[in-house]
């Protein structure tokens, strides 16, 4: 089956930054935010709960858009593979993600679902990236989070914008990954249910 018209293809996300991502495909999609609770399981790895709430997101639209491909994705972060954070929601949350990660290699787990559901079948993929921070001063954090407030973004920095001071370096196989959809991962999801950007 292949999908071409603008109601058949839906982002399951509130995030502006996963709509900007997915407006660079150029393909027509709707955007529909989820009601789910993002809490973690209990000994959940970062990575698994990345992925259950990337296909819990596309999940919760089926009733709405019963015809539709559903996108759905997230993004957790991890310390020493074990340590999941996301979002920090405010100030002193962000202050503590950004003095846990100082000097430290961080890994987001970006996950991403694609939901048929005409059909009830998915597609997923996880990409990893790997960001190594620089050693943080206490003031260098507070001027930063004055300056970006990034408290909608897992790991408290805004890469894209000034949060690239905090980082020496970036590890990945999609760049996109990073900023909360993985764009090479998705064309590819897509492509297999028949739907390409070109």
């Amino acid at each position: 089956m292949t999908f071409s018209s603008e109601n058949e293809l839906v982002l399951a996300s509130g995030s502006r930054y996963r709509k900007a991502l997915l407006e660079q495909l150029r393909l027509r999609f709707s955007v529909c935010a989820p009601d789910i609770d993002e809490s973690p399981l209990v000994d959940e790895a970062p990575a698994a709960m990345a992925m259950r709430l990337a296909c819990q997101k596309a999940r919760a639209l089926v009733p709405r858009f019963p015809q539709s491909l559903i996108i759905g994705s997230d993004q957790v972060a991890s310390l020493d593979g074990c340590c999941s954070f996301s979002k920090p929601l405010d100030h002193a949350g962000a202050v503590a993600q950004l003095r846990a990660m100082s000097g430290r290699t961080v890994v987001f787990h970006t996950a991403v679902c694609v939901h048929n559901a005409a059909c009830a079948s998915e597609r997923t993929a996880l990409v990893p990236t790997e960001v190594r921070f620089r050693v943080l001063a206490p003031e260098v954090i507070e001027k930063y989070l004055q300056a970006d407030q990034p408290y909608d973004c897992a790991g408290s920095a805004r890469i894209e914008g000034l949060g690239i001071a905090l980082v020496k370096r970036v590890r990945s196989d999609d760049p996109s990954a990073l900023l909360g959809l993985p764009l090479i991962a998705l064309v590819e999801l897509l492509a297999a249910e028949g739907l390409r950007p070109l």
